[in-house]
């Protein structure tokens, strides 16, 4: 459905962007957003490594027999 976007459809919503925040404001937005996906990655990727049970809790401890 959005992956049908043309050059007109952008040029639309860059216009409609610019008119709503100016100039100035776009770059300071589009840093946010990116800061913000960069923040959801790195959380998907620490989320990722709590759920895999690390090879040494696999292990069963060893009995000492005397």
């Amino acid at each position: 459905m959005f992956n049908n976007f043309g050059v007109q459809e952008l040029l639309i919503i860059l216009g409609i962007l610019i008119f709503l925040f100016g100039a100035s404001k776009i770059p300071a937005l589009a840093r946010g957003i990116g800061k913000s996906v960069g923040e959801f990655k790195k959380g998907m990727k620490e989320e990722g490594k709590e759920t895999q049970p690390k090879e040494e809790d696999l292990k069963r401890p060893e009995t000492v027999r005397k």
